[in-house]
């Protein structure tokens, strides 16, 4: 599938009809990704015939992307109910096949290295600090192969930091800078909408 078509059909899901604050819930724009699922895919194999976890899926944009991309089985996490209903409508619209679980990611008792990827955009920790940081721990427990996962570019040195040092990751690699765009969602929200420089990471486990 070519980028271009995989953006296209990710534009068309729908998105939080009631976001929540307290979970840091902002849309996955079909612009990060696309890019994202597709330079797992294209540059690194991680995406299809493999088994590929969503943590935090809300509204299953990445499972999606996942998904078209042939990933052999696709599960995405999410504590929200309501994003976990938008989820699978998202997934029956485009006839993919996807197991959404409710839970807390930080709560998750997975045992071993039982998925190949993990992608995510994870809370960006600015209501609940160190929430980025929880995600990403758990996702380098599960995660056999790779952990794609966007986070604030002002957090760079810190996340690297913490990934090889705390999180037992071989290696943490920004693939790229992008721009990510916030809507106006949430009533404390000044502006109509605000760009966001964050990082696409590639986190590498170290195989125990």
């Amino acid at each position: 599938m070519k980028l271009k078509q995989l953006e296209g059909l990710l534009g068309d899901l729908e998105q939080f009809s009631n976001p929540k604050v307290e979970l840091e819930q902002y849309p996955t724009g079909p612009h990060i990704a696309s890019r994202m699922l597709f330079t797992a895919e294209n540059s690194y194999g991680d995406i299809t015939d493999k088994v590929v976890a969503d943590f935090g899926c809300g509204c299953g944009t990445l499972s999606a992307a996942a998904a078209l991309l042939d990933a052999a089985c696709v599960i995405g996490y999410d504590i929200d109910t309501e994003s976990l209903e938008t989820a699978t409508l998202n997934a029956e619209e485009l006839e993919v096949e996807i197991d959404f679980v409710q839970c807390d990611i930080t709560k998750l008792q997975l045992k071993g290295k039982i998925v190949d990827t993990v992608v995510m955009n994870p809370p960006f920790g600015t209501r609940k600090k160190g929430a980025d940081m929880e995600f990403l721990s758990a996702a380098m427990k599960v995660a056999s192969q790779a952990v794609y996962s966007l986070h604030k570019t002002s957090t760079r040195e810190h996340i690297k930091r913490a990934a090889l040092r705390d999180f037992n990751a071989k290696s943490a690699e920004v693939l790229c800078e992008l721009r990510y765009d916030v809507p106006k969602l949430y009533k404390f929200h000044k502006r109509k909408e605000v760009d966001i420089a964050v990082d696409l990471w590639r986190f590498v486990p170290k195989q125990n």
